[in-house]
């Protein structure tokens, strides 16, 4: 891709290859951890974040904090009458773009894209959207991250306690965070024996993939609100394929897959500087491989 994105990893040299360090957790057996991955380590875990997002979303409006269908610029004033909902915003519906505006560097993309920029782009939502709210589904990072800005304005607090108060404290999760610790996190491995340094993503696109977590904690995630459905229905962030629910997510140096089936079979793989792709077709190999007969 000639645009940085949510999901787009560099290529590697076909003459040097780095390391690839995989876990995998399953309903199935205990976790794999290989070429220094680890259960306990905290990982970028992408786009997974939006299910957290939507998570929250539903959970406000469970509680009354907010409406689903309340417009755009009830939360956020400085928007213009667009017609978009937050609910549109979490189905992916909004019609605004995949990306924020403007050049994004493809060392660190979405470094420069803190708190006073995207609020700096709100005016203007009525010209940048590419469609009418509701019409056709685009998957767009931008639109969640002007999601977490309604939700953060709505509840009076950050991202982050927000998520916590909505969600992780409710399923008893709590290696999932903006901020780990750095002896906590697990960087992925460059060449010659150094480390790769991960994208700049606590600002204004933290809603739309900057959480990291140690893959227990993601599996946690998955079989709490997937199979054991202790918050409800799944919220809209996840995608349905037949009897499979899941989300992925990558950047330059991370990839993430995690879904479960409707009998209950869930599966959970990360892996470090590995193409999307190949993380994906990993995941659903071994779900459905797993998949209990009924």
């Amino acid at each position: 891709m000639s645009v940085p994105v949510l999901g787009a990893v560099s290529r590697v040299s076909s003459l040097v290859r780095r390391r690839v360090p995989t876990c995998v957790l399953t309903h199935a057996g205990p976790p794999t951890a290989d070429d220094g991955h680890a259960v306990d380590r905290h990982v970028p875990i992408a786009s997974l974040t939006k299910v957290v997002t939507g998570t929250a979303l539903i959970r406000m409006a469970a509680a009354g904090v907010l409406a689903l269908d309340d417009p755009l610029e009830r939360w956020l004033p400085a928007v213009p009458a667009t017609g978009i909902t937050l609910l549109d915003l979490a189905r992916h519906a909004s019609g605004l773009p995949r990306l924020p505006p403007g050049p994004l560097p493809g060392r660190d993309p979405y470094a420069a894209f803190d708190l006073p920029a995207l609020h700096a782009l709100l005016p203007r939502l009525d010209t940048l959207a590419v469609r009418p709210p509701g019409s056709e589904e685009e998957y767009s990072n931008f639109g969640y991250a002007i999601l977490g800005a309604a939700l953060t304005a709505a509840a009076g607090t950050t991202y982050e306690e927000l998520a916590s108060a909505y969600v992780l404290r409710p399923l008893d999760i709590t290696e999932m965070t903006a901020q780990p610790a750095p002896e906590r996190c697990l960087q992925a491995p460059g060449l010659f024996g150094g480390s790769r340094r991960p994208w700049t993503m606590d600002g204004a696109i933290l809603p739309a993939g900057g959480l990291w977590a140690t893959p227990r904690a993601v599996a946690d995630l998955v079989v709490r609100l997937l199979v054991e459905r202790r918050l409800g229905d799944p919220a809209p962030s996840w995608i349905r394929t037949g009897s499979m629910v899941w989300h992925n997510g990558a950047t330059r140096l991370a990839s993430l897959f995690a879904g479960a089936q409707d009998d209950g079979s869930w599966v959970v793989v990360h892996r470090l500087n590995a193409e999307p792709e190949d993380t994906d077709r990993l995941g659903v190999t071994l779900l459905r491989q797993d998949h209990r007969p009924d």
